[in-house]
């Protein structure tokens, strides 16, 4: 008997552990302050709203942050479970399914402040350079304007300073990473640089979950459930308030 019961209380501990690991969702994003940024409050805005809602789902979770290009490519492998920082594109569902929007983006084109560029519409900007962060999705017609000339940099740092030393006449940013972006920049940088007065788009900001994770339909529901729960009892605003936004 003794014997038994040190068999089903082994037996209980494996079943335990097997539930806790598989409730543990592995997190993945790039450096993309203030929504993602492992030096700041929580990890940043978007890695706190999403630990928050999933934690109130019951899943527990841990992060990692990489490069974007290499985010993107272990979720489609099942290296991680979840991207945090994802605009809706159609080539994305190949390897993910979406949430909901959990935030709103608003992109602006930045130019040099000595520059006449005008943007009221993207044909007017096909005779210009512009950076871009190799791998972001930005709109569906900037995205598929191949008449653009869209230069891949590693990060909106490089983007912005290409552009201040003159090397391409434009970069795109969401405005709240852009501006804390630029406040991280030398003074020079900042100082030669403005955006645009016209926004490129408004972009709805989800989760990307891995479609190699067999749960990838229900963490998406819970997590879209708990974000409209965060919404109607404020806690979803009050982290807001906390990031400073």
């Amino acid at each position: 008997m003794p014997c038994l019961l040190r068999a089903i209380g082994l037996l209980g501990l494996m079943l335990a552990a097997h539930t806790a690991a598989a409730d543990k969702l592995r997190m993945v994003g790039d450096a993309w302050a203030p929504y993602a940024d492992a030096s700041l409050l929580n990890g940043g805005l978007a890695i706190d709203l999403i630990s928050t809602a999933l934690r109130r789902a019951g899943y527990t979770t841990e992060y990692e942050q990489v490069p974007w290009a290499r985010a993107i490519y272990d979720l489609g492998e099942g290296r991680y479970d979840v991207l945090i920082d994802a605009w809706y594109s159609d080539e994305r569902t190949r390897i993910g399914q979406f949430s909901a929007g959990y935030l709103t983006n608003r992109l602006r084109f930045i130019k040099r402040k000595n520059s006449d560029i005008d943007y009221q519409n993207l044909a007017q900007l096909h005779a210009h350079s512009i950076a871009v962060v190799r791998g972001y999705a930005y709109s569906n017609a900037f995205d598929n304007d191949y008449e653009l000339k869209k230069i891949p940099v590693a990060s909106f740092s490089t983007a912005v300073r290409m552009l201040a030393a003159g090397r391409v006449e434009l970069t795109v940013e969401d405005e709240y990473a852009a501006r804390f972006a630029l406040s991280r920049e030398s003074q020079q940088v900042r100082d030669s640089v403005e955006f645009l007065s016209k926004p490129l788009a408004e972009n709805t900001l989800h989760i990307l979950v891995s479609l190699k994770n067999p749960d990838h339909e229900k963490i998406v529901a819970r997590f879209d459930q708990e974000i409209a729960a965060m919404k109607a009892d404020g806690s979803y605003d009050t982290l807001f308030k906390l990031h400073g936004l």
